[in-house]
Order: C-alpha cells, then sequence, then structure tokens
C-alpha cells in the first residue's frame, strides 16, 4: 500500500513538474507581430493655437455715489435692463454734525440781518414818504433790505443741502443714476448699507456694475511662442465649458505689446470681438478657449503623424510600405501638421498600404518559438 502511495505521490509531482515547464514556455514564447494598416486620405488640415480666458463686456461701469450715506431705497436688481439716467438707488444723508450746526448757525445770523434790515427800512419809509431823505437815501435800505432776504434764503438751502441732500431748487445727489445703457449684472449693497462717496481720495462703495451684454469681447491670452504667428484680423472659434455643441465666431483685434510672466512663462493679452448670431446669449464671466487659425490645408493627402519617423535633424521623414510580406522604408515629403494628420507632399499615393500601430497581443494570434 505504501509502495503505490510512493508511484502515486512520484507521477503527481511528474505531472506538476511538466505543467509548470509548459507554463513557463507559454510566458516565453513570442507572439508575432501583428501592425495596423494604414492608407493616406484627403483631409482638411488646420494649424491652430488654443487661448484661455473668458468673456467678458466691453464696456462695464461700477455706479458710484458722489454723497455718502444710507441707502434707503434700491430701485434694481441683478438682471434688469436699465437706460442712461435710470434711477439705481436712493441715498439718505447722514450729515456732520459741525458741518448741520455751522449751516443751522448761518441761518441764525442770516436772519437777524434781514430782521435789522428791516427795521431800517421799516424806520425810513415815512420819512421817504414825507420828503425828509433823499431817494438816493431809500434806493440804500432797499437794497440792504433785499441783500439780507436773499442771504437768508441761500442760508436755509445750504441747510437743506447739509441735512437732507436736496434743495428746492434741485433734486440733488441722493439718487444714484445708471451712466450707460444695459444689463445689471451685481448690485453689491443692500438697503440700509453705508456708501461712501467717490472723491479725489477714496474710489467710493460700487451701488452696481451695468454692462452692455449686446457688445462681448474674449479676453485671454496667448504664449510668447505663438505670439508672433497671430494677426490682427484672424478668425476665431470660441467654445465655452459651460454650453455644449456650440461655437461662436470672433475676429482679433488686440494683442498686447508687452507680455507679463506667468508662473515662469510670458503671456501676452488678446481680445477678440464676439458676433453674437440672433438667438445666441452668453453671460458674463464665462470661461471659454479661443481657436484662432494660424494656416489651412483644405482637401491634401495625409496620413496620421504617429506613423511617419523623421530623423534626428529633422529634416527627412519616411513611412513604411508593404512589400510582400515585409515592409520597407520610403522617404516621403511632408508639409503642414495639426498636431494628429501631417499634409504628404510627395512619395506616396493613396493606394500604398502603410505600418501602423502594433496590434495587441491577443490580437496578435497564437505564439510560436524562434525555431
Amino acid at each position: 500500500m505504501k509502495r503505490i502511495l510512493r508511484y502515486l505521490l512520484f507521477i503527481g509531482l511528474a505531472a506538476l513538474f511538466i505543467w509548470v515547464m509548459y507554463f513557463l514556455y507559454q510566458k516565453t514564447a513570442k507572439h508575432p507581430d501583428v501592425f495596423m494598416v494604414e492608407h493616406a486620405e484627403r483631409t482638411n488640415i488646420v494649424k491652430k493655437t488654443v487661448a484661455n480666458g473668458s468673456i467678458v463686456p466691453r464696456k462695464e461701469v461700477a455706479i458710484k455715489p458722489v454723497v455718502s450715506g444710507i441707502i434707503r431705497e434700491l430701485y434694481v436688481d441683478a438682471g434688469d435692463q436699465v437706460q442712461d439716467g435710470d434711477p439705481i438707488a436712493k441715498i439718505q444723508i447722514v450729515p456732520d454734525m459741525r458741518t448741520l450746526s455751522q449751516a443751522e448757525q448761518r441761518v441764525n445770523a442770516a436772519e437777524i440781518d434781514l430782521q435789522n434790515a428791516r427795521k431800517n427800512y421799516d424806520r425810513n419809509e415815512p420819512l421817504f414818504d414825507k420828503g425828509v431823505i433823499a431817494a438816493a437815501e431809500m434806493q440804500t435800505y432797499e437794497v440792504a433790505l433785499s441783500t439780507a432776504q436773499q442771504g437768508l434764503d441761500a442760508a436755509r438751502e445750504d441747510l437743506q443741502v447739509v441735512r437732507d441732500g436736496v434743495s428746492r431748487t434741485s433734486t440733488g445727489n441722493t439718487i444714484v443714476r445708471s451712466t450707460i445703457t444695459g444689463m445689471v449684472l451685481d448690485v453689491p449693497v443692500k438697503e440700509g448699507n453705508s456708501v461712501i462717496e467717490r472723491n479725489n481720495f477714496n474710489e467710493g462703495t460700487t451701488i452696481a456694475s451695468v454692462a452692455d451684454m449686446t457688445d462681448l469681447i474674449f479676453q485671454g491670452n496667448v504664449d510668447e511662442s505663438e505670439v508672433g504667428k497671430v494677426k490682427l484680423g484672424m478668425p476665431v472659434v470660441l467654445t465655452v465649458g459651460a454650453i455644449e455643441d456650440t461655437k461662436w465666431d470672433a475676429d482679433l483685434e488686440y494683442i498686447a505689446p508687452k507680455g507679463v510672466e506667468d508662473n515662469g512663462a510670458i503671456q501676452f493679452e488678446i481680445r477678440a470681438a464676439v458676433d453674437l448670431k440672433d438667438g445666441q446669449e452668453l453671460r458674463s464671466g464665462y470661461s471659454a478657449n479661443a481657436d484662432i487659425e494660424l494656416e489651412r490645408r483644405d482637401s491634401v493627402l495625409s496620413v496620421p503623424e504617429s506613423i511617419v519617423t523623421f530623423n534626428d535633424k529633422g529634416d527627412s521623414a519616411f513611412v513604411e510600405v508593404r512589400n510582400g510580406e515585409d515592409w520597407k522604408k520610403t522617404f516621403i515629403k511632408t508639409g503642414l501638421s495639426d498636431g494628429i494628420n501631417i499634409e504628404v507632399i510627395d512619395g506616396i499615393t493613396s493606394d500604398y498600404e502603410l505600418k501602423g500601430a502594433k496590434k495587441a497581443e491577443e490580437e496578435a494570434g497564437p505564439p510560436h518559438s524562434d525555431e
């Protein structure tokens, strides 16, 4: 019994050894190299550069007050259309106590002057009627009375401007109005917020941002390696990441004469006027990519650039053409490339079978040895 078990153990070990050897043979066996077959085809080749940027209005204005105070009323919301001169907000003046006190004192002084001038006029008017004083002297009292009355009116109006921001003869500056026609993009303040006037020392608080959304531009940057190839007037095709399957045409209208360093690379600002068709709409701040067409070849013979081999100097290129069961190198003259396909000027035709990429191992067929 023990002898039988020993024989079975030897047989099992031998079978295991044979299986391991076969497995290792399968691993080390070479598969025949099988390559895809490509053909030259006629296509359009466009060489372009891509600029990253955003869609912004050409004219965007920040509406600021000319007086300080508190927002009492807001007449617009973001997204509203306004005309030049339309009211945006109403500001309640918070007067300076010192200035208010001085204005009140001027009113009191003007009232005293008026009372004094009226007493002098009333005292001398009966004498003038009796012919005791001359008309020239009486005219002096009349002028003094009119001047005092005018001074009191001016002092009261000054007090009203200081206290309320308006006067009897004008609407004042408490109503903030739009300076352009367009859409309200943002209203960063709320009713009850304090605002600061714009002056020579302070840019002031922004009440609203208004822009003409019918006149949009693309604003982006081009790398220094590409800016020399870009010219004013070149057509630009815009794609917006937030809107799929839609493109917008634009015309390049500005290239910055000076570059700016950004993360170690020199970037030049460009701007392109967006051509909005009927029914098209864009929002301010959309991120966008601009495809700028540098060169174009229509209906030219081309091959995938991945199957073309260039020499070290880059002055010649060749592809491998089927020659029976093998492949042979054939030099070609190349032209424009878009990074995927490359133009073939001379060397092959569309009838040639070209060596493409290597097929995966599972598609290459059964293994075989070198013998």
